[in-house]
C-alpha cells in the first residue's frame, strides 16, 4: 500500500537545485548560443525551466520591477503636489496685494512692488526663488512664504520629475509635497534597482534595497540566481577565471553525455536500419552463453559442457569424445576503427540551425567512442576557409566562423587524412557534416578562395581540387559518409560525385534529425553479430 507524507510548502523546497540539473539548463542555453559565456548569461537572465524544478532569472526581478513602477504610474497623481504649491503660492502673492492696496495712500513704493508681483514668472520654483529677495508688507504672506521657500528644492525636484515623465502618471491618487517627495524616492531606488540587474553582475545588485522594494520572495529569487552560478562551480563544471568562465573536464565530459541521451531518445521513439561491419575482426568469448559446435567455429569449449555430454551419451570410462559432444562459447565479432568527423563551421551553418545541430552530434559521438569503444580513435576536423583539428575540451565552445565565409572540404579531407595516418587500422572512415560545396582549396601550401559562378552555383576549380582529395583518400581505403543539410541540385550533385569515387555513403537530412541517422550509423557498424 502506498505512503504519502505531506509537508508544509515554502519556496525554497519548491525551487530547490542541484548542481546536474542546473548545468543541463547551462547546456540546453549553449545548444542555443554556440558559447560559454553567453550561456552563463542567459542563465542568470533566464534561469531554470528544466521540468518541474524552474528558478526565476534577472528578467524576471526585472519583470517584478517593471510591474511595480507601473503600478505606481497607475495610481498616484503627483501633479496634485505642485497643484497645491501654486494655490499656496497664489494665496500670498494676493494675500500681499490687499495688503498693498490698503498702504497705497500711506507709504510710497507701492506701485513698484505691484509691478514686481505682476511680473513673476508662471513656474513656481522660479516665482518662489525670486520673491526671496521681496520685502513683504503683510506679515501672515510673509510667514506662508517662508514656509515654501524652505520647500524649494523638494519644489524644483518634482518639476523637473514632472518635465521628464509627467506624461507617464496616469493615477488619481492625490499627493501632497511630502508624499511626492516618498513616491520620487521609491521611483529612483526601483531606477537604481534597474541598472543593478540590467548590468547582469551580481555584485553590482544590494540584496537589501531589493528586498525593500520587491520583497522577501524577490530576494530569495535573486539568492537563486546567484546560487546557480556557485553551484556550477561546487560541481565541478565551471571554473570562473575572473573576466570568463571556462569549462572543466567534467563539464566536457557531461556535455557530450547530454548530447548522447537527448539523440537516444529520438532514437528510441525512431529508430533507423543497421549496417554490417567492414571487417570481421577479432573474437570475444561471452562466458554465459555456449552452444553446440558447427564446423568451422572457433573451438572454444566449454570443457564442463562437453565432458557432461560424452558421459551422458557414451557412459563409463575412459570418456570419449565425439564431435557431437562438443559445446563451444558463442562469441561475437568486433573490429576497431578510426574515426574522423569533419565539421563545417563555415558562416552558411549559422542558418536554420544546422550548426548546433552538428555539433551536438559530435559531442555526442565523441563521448559513445570514449565510453563505449574506448580502443577507437576519433578524430575531429573543423573546416572554414581552413581546416583546423579540434580537441574534445574546445569542442563545447565551438561555433561557425564568421570571418572566414568560404568551405575548404579539400584542406578537411587531407587533415582528416594525416590524423588517420597517424591511427593504423583496418577500418578507417571520414564522416563530414555540411551544408555547401566547397568555395576553398589548397595547392602547394597555398590558399585558393573562389565565389560561386552564380547563387546556388559551384565554384569549380574548387570542386575539381575537393574531389581529387577524395581519390586520394580512397586509394588509402578510407571510406567517405556524408551527412548534407542542404538538398540544392548543384550541392547533390557534387556530393554524388564523391560518394560514386569513394563508394562511401551520402545522407540528405535535416539538422533536426542529423544524430539519428547519424549515430545509428556509426554505432551499428560497430556493433553487428555475425
Amino acid at each position: 500500500m502506498p505512503r504519502i507524507r505531506y509537508s508544509r510548502w515554502n519556496r525554497s523546497t519548491a525551487n530547490s537545485l542541484d548542481a546536474e540539473s542546473v548545468f543541463e539548463q547551462l547546456n540546453d542555453y549553449m545548444n542555443e548560443t554556440g558559447d560559454l559565456q553567453q550561456a552563463m548569461r542567459r542563465l542568470k537572465q533566464r534561469g531554470m525551466k528544466q521540468g518541474e524544478k524552474k528558478a526565476a532569472g534577472l528578467e524576471d526581478l526585472m519583470q517584478q520591477l517593471t510591474r511595480e513602477l507601473r503600478r505606481l504610474y497607475d495610481r498616484y497623481r503627483p501633479q496634485s503636489a505642485l497643484d497645491r504649491v501654486d494655490q499656496e503660492l497664489r494665496s500670498v502673492v494676493e494675500r500681499e496685494r490687499r495688503t498693498l492696496r490698503d498702504l497705497r495712500d500711506t507709504k510710497v513704493g507701492i506701485d513698484e512692488k505691484e509691478e514686481f508681483l505682476d511680473r513673476l514668472p508662471e513656474k513656481a520654483s522660479d516665482a518662489i526663488e525670486k520673491l526671496a529677495s521681496y520685502d513683504f508688507e503683510d506679515e501672515k504672506a510673509k510667514a506662508d512664504f517662508e514656509a515654501l521657500l524652505s520647500k524649494l528644492e523638494q519644489i524644483r525636484r518634482l518639476e523637473q520629475a514632472m518635465r521628464r515623465e509627467g506624461s507617464l502618471f496616469r493615477g488619481q491618487t492625490p499627493l501632497d509635497l511630502e508624499e511626492a517627495q516618498e513616491l520620487l524616492d521609491r521611483l529612483e531606488e526601483l531606477r537604481r534597482l534597474e541598472s543593478q540587474l540590467s548590468s547582469m553582475n551580481l555584485e553590482d545588485v544590494n540584496a537589501d534595497l531589493l528586498e525593500k522594494l520587491l520583497g522577501d520572495n524577490a530576494k530569495q529569487d535573486f539568492e537563486g540566481v546567484a546560487r546557480m552560478e556557485s553551484l556550477l562551480e561546487e560541481g565541478g563544471y565551471v571554473i570562473d577565471r575572473g573576466d570568463r568562465f571556462e569549462l572543466t573536464p567534467r563539464g566536457v565530459r557531461r556535455i557530450g553525455q547530454l548530447a548522447l541521451r537527448d539523440i537516444y531518445q529520438k532514437l528510441r521513439r525512431d529508430a533507423a536500419g543497421r549496417h554490417p561491419l567492414r571487417s570481421r575482426g577479432s573474437h570475444e568469448l561471452l562466458t554465459e552463453e555456449s552452444r553446440p559446435y558447427v564446423q568451422g567455429d572457433p573451438l572454444h569449449l566449454n570443457m564442463i559442457q562437453t565432458l557432461k555430454n560424452a558421459l551422458f551419451n557414451n557412459g563409463g570410462v575412459p570418456i570419449r569424445l565425439r564431435p557431437k559432444d562438443f559445446y563451444v562459447y558463442d562469441s561475437e565479432r568486433s573490429t576497431r576503427a578510426a574515426t574522423v568527423l569533419l565539421l563545417d563551421m563555415s558562416w552558411s551553418m549559422s542558418w536554420e540551425g544546422r550548426f548546433a545541430a552538428a555539433k551536438k552530434v559530435a559531442l555526442a559521438m565523441e563521448t559513445l567512442v570514449r565510453s563505449m569503444h574506448p580502443r577507437d580513435y576519433f578524430g575531429i576536423v573543423g573546416f572554414f576557409t581552413r581546416a583546423v583539428e579540434l580537441k574534445p575540451k574546445d569542442l563545447p565552445e565551438a561555433t561557425w566562423n564568421m570571418g572566414d565565409p568560404f568551405t575548404n572540404l579539400q584542406d578537411g579531407l587531407h587533415l582528416a587524412a594525416e590524423l588517420l595516418d597517424r591511427r593504423p587500422s583496418q577500418n578507417q572512415q571520414m564522416i563530414v557534416i555540411t551544408d555547401g560545396q566547397p568555395t576553398a582549396y589548397c595547392r602547394q601550401g597555398r590558399l585558393y578562395c573562389e565565389w560561386p559562378l552564380s547563387f546556388g552555383g559551384i565554384s569549380q576549380r574548387a570542386a575539381e581540387e575537393t574531389l581529387r582529395e577524395a581519390e586520394r583518400v580512397t586509394r588509402r581505403g578510407i571510406i567517405i559518409n556524408t551527412f548534407m543539410l542542404d538538398d540544392s541540385p548543384v550541392l547533390k550533385g557534387f556530393v554524388d560525385e564523391m560518394t560514386r569515387i569513394n563508394r562511401g555513403r551520402a545522407f540528405y537530412t535535416r539538422p533536426d534529425r542529423l544524430g539519428e541517422y547519424l549515430l545509428v550509423d556509426y554505432v551499428a557498424r560497430k556493433r553487428k553479430r555475425v
